[in-house]
């Protein structure tokens, strides 16, 4: 049983999409992404540096355009999932894919969803970064003894901890028993109180989508669970901007369903890792160039549904 999933924001790497652009077609095909965006994606996947891609404005919709550019390229032919799930925005690659959404709607989705977080992030100077190691429940009682919130429960020993830089630093100075914390390439709090003016910008957004149930499975950052209804799903994906993402939660699912094979779409590599640790004896693979193709329909082809 194979399960497609999506990176989010922090993924993103000066140049990742270089090697795309010399398949037949990915050019149009994010020219076309590009215009629904409102972003030159081209330029800020092969010729921006790292810091114009830490924008929030700029980082989700070029994250989703990649996701569905290389879910493209891999699925006709190949098989398909059994279920999808992402990471943060991540998830809104997983609807498009699911059939929830169609790729402009996902792409209109996105870069409302990245201006209003940005916006919100501008606010109040905040970050995130990822606490590597401990307890859990002790490192989380110990985020909230420093005022910052366990946004990401990844699993695998891994909790991101968001707050503003005041807070963040206080952390860095006064780590959890056991536990690393490494700074990570974002410009905000995502998924805490700091985002929720980007809620009701969203809310109204989501409400003028045209929405379908999904076609498969759709595994939802919220809890865990396997979500049948689109109009659910939309609705989770407005809210998650200000909750925790619980992707523990989500390999949880995964295991229970009997997944067989994770494959992470392109900028692959943080929930390959994350499954490795947590889901032992699992294939897996991340799906970082056009030279992984190869590898990656095989693996569709063996733990895929065929159709």
């Amino acid at each position: 049983m194979l399960v497609l999933v999506a990176p989010g924001q922090g993924a993103q790497a000066p140049g990742f999409l270089a090697p795309w652009l010399d398949l037949p077609g990915v050019s149009d095909r994010l020219a076309e992404l590009s215009a629904t965006a409102g972003l030159d994606l081209a330029h800020y996947g092969t010729k921006a540096d790292a810091e114009e891609i830490r924008d929030t404005a700029v980082a989700q919709p070029l994250l989703v355009a990649a996701g569905l550019v290389a879910a493209e390229r891999l699925l006709p032919g190949a098989g398909a999932p059994h279920a999808v799930a992402g990471h943060s925005v991540g998830e809104i690659t997983a609807a498009a894919i699911g059939g929830v959404l169609s790729a402009d709607a996902a792409m209109a989705f996105v870069r409302t969803r990245s201006t209003a977080m940005a916006a919100a992030a501008a606010v109040t100077e905040t970050g995130m970064s990822a606490v590597l190691g401990g307890d859990p429940d002790t490192v989380v009682a110990h985020l909230e003894k420093l005022g910052l919130t366990p946004a990401n429960i990844n699993g695998a020993g891994q909790i991101v901890a968001a707050g503003t830089i005041a807070q963040l630093a206080a952390l860095t100075a006064d780590k959890p028993e056991k536990a690393r914390v490494i700074p990570l390439k974002v410009a905000g709090a995502f998924h805490t109180h700091h985002m929720a003016p980007a809620v009701a910008t969203l809310d109204a957004l989501a409400g003028t989508l045209e929405v379908s149930d999904p076609s498969l499975p759709y595994v939802s950052n919220t809890d865990g669970t396997v979500v049948t209804g689109g109009k659910e799903v939309v609705a989770r994906l407005v809210s998650q901007v200000s909750n925790p993402v619980r992707w523990d939660l989500c390999m949880d699912t995964f295991k229970e369903l009997g997944v067989t094979a994770v494959i992470e779409l392109v900028p692959g590599g943080t929930l390959v890792g994350l499954a490795k640790r947590a889901m032992p004896g699992v294939a897996t693979l991340a799906l970082k160039t056009p030279d992984d193709l190869e590898a990656a329909r095989a693996i569709v082809a063996e733990h895929g549904a065929q159709e």
